[in-house]
This record gives structure tokens, C-alpha cells and sequence, in this order.
């Protein structure tokens, strides 16, 4: 499953002629085979279904599931978890050389980098990511909301601060932002499809005098 992360900005904010700065540049490569290229590309073995894949500008992330290791029945929550977080450390190690490998392949073909992480259950890892910075203007009461954040502990910094307002919108808003998404792939394919001209265009659907009923003007001489 191939998801788009959120990088459209609003229209009008990135100056004259310009969309907001988060719109995707137009020379990156598409991504539209993606999901096919990595189940042809990555091994039968590594997950247990499909993996979760996530796009944005800058990287590929893919996330995949692996088997639950097996436990006493008696095992309680800490033991499953302390496994689960084991048998994700051994995929990671085994694979290492392969992934270096896939990534190099899919960052030459798509113009992103490759990111990992594995799930077992509900534990879940991700590893070798990306952490982009992110300009931004922010005007005295944006400001004292981040300050509020680092000074009541929340956050070590004003960049901490915004990542974690950012992943609290994504966990409370998530619903609203795959509708957003939804809308804008819509859009995005209307506009690579451009207008279609109808087939009857520029013909009346009025009939003309020789078709139209009643009697029509007598020849004259």
C-alpha cells in the first residue's frame, strides 16, 4: 500500500506565480510503480504481507510485518514485547547489506531516499529515516505556543516543539488529512488527464429548418 505523506502547502503562500513552498517538484520521478517495483524487487521472505509503504518529497519509507516470535503461553506483555523488539533488531542486522543494496537501486529510479522499519504486532521500529529541516516563518503568538511547549517540558527546543504539534495533528487529525490526500490525488489526475473536448461539441441540439416540423418556407420563382 503506497501512502503520500502531507506535502502541499495552501496556494498563494510561496509568492507570485508560486504554490505553497510544500508542493512536490515537478522533475521528480513518479512513483505510480512503485508498490510494483518492491514486490517484484524485494525478497519473498522478508515480511509476512504486503509492506506498508509512505511517500513524500524526500523518502521512501516501507514498513513491513514480521512473524510474531513464538512464547510460552503464560508470557506476559513485557516478555512479548522485549521478543517482538528482538526479532525486529535481528531483521534489521540480517538484512542490512540487502536494504543498503534495494535503497541504492530505488533512490537511482524514484529520486528518494529508502527508509526501513518492521513491525511485530503492535510494536513497531523504524530505522535509518530522515530527519529534513523545515523552514518556516512564524509570527510572536506561533512563537509563544512553541515557547510554552519548551518551557513547560514538553519539548527541548522550538523544532521539537513544531515536530510534536505536527505528530499530535497527524494522530487527532488523521481522518480529515487521508480525506485531503484523497482530494488532492483527484485533483492531480484531472490534471495529467487536461481537458477532453466533447464529441458533439459546437453542434445545436435545436433542428434546422429543413428538419424542424410544421411547413416550412415555399420555394420561390
Amino acid at each position: 500500500m503506497v501512502g503520500r505523506g502531507g506535502h502541499r502547502g495552501r496556494p498563494g503562500r510561496g509568492g507570485p506565480g508560486r504554490r505553497g513552498g510544500g508542493r512536490v517538484p515537478t522533475d521528480l520521478p513518479g512513483i505510480s510503480d512503485l508498490e510494483g517495483w518492491l514486490a517484484g524487487r524485494l525478497p519473498d521472505g522478508w515480511f509476512t504481507g504486503t509492506p506498508t509503504v509512505t511517500v513524500d518529497r524526500e523518502e521512501i519509507l516501507v514498513v513491513g510485518e514480521l512473524p510474531a516470535p513464538t512464547l510460552d503461553e503464560g508470557a506476559d506483555e513485557a516478555a512479548r514485547a522485549a521478543a517482538a523488539h528482538g526479532r525486529i533488531e535481528r531483521f534489521r542486522e540480517d538484512t542490512r547489506d540487502e536494504r543498503i543494496e534495494v535503497a541504492r537501486q530505488a533512490e537511482h529510479r524514484y529520486g528518494r531516499k529508502v527508509a526501513w522499519g518492521a513491525r511485530v504486532g503492535d510494536v513497531e521500529e523504524l530505522f535509518t529515516t530522515l530527519s529534513v529541516p523545515v523552514m518556516t516563518r512564524l509570527r510572536q503568538p506561533e512563537r509563544l505556543v512553541l515557547d510554552t511547549l519548551v518551557d513547560a517540558g514538553v519539548a527541548r527546543s522550538r523544532s521539537d516543539a513544531l515536530a510534536w504539534a505536527v505528530a499530535l495533528v497527524g494522530e487527532h487529525a488523521s481522518t480529515w488529512l487521508d480525506d485531503l490526500r484523497g482530494a488532492m490525488s483527484a485533483v492531480d489526475d484531472l490534471r495529467t488527464r487536461g481537458p477532453v473536448l466533447d464529441e458533439d461539441e459546437g453542434t445545436s441540439d435545436q433542428d434546422t429548418p429543413d428538419q424542424a416540423g410544421g411547413d416550412g418556407v415555399p420555394p420561390q420563382g
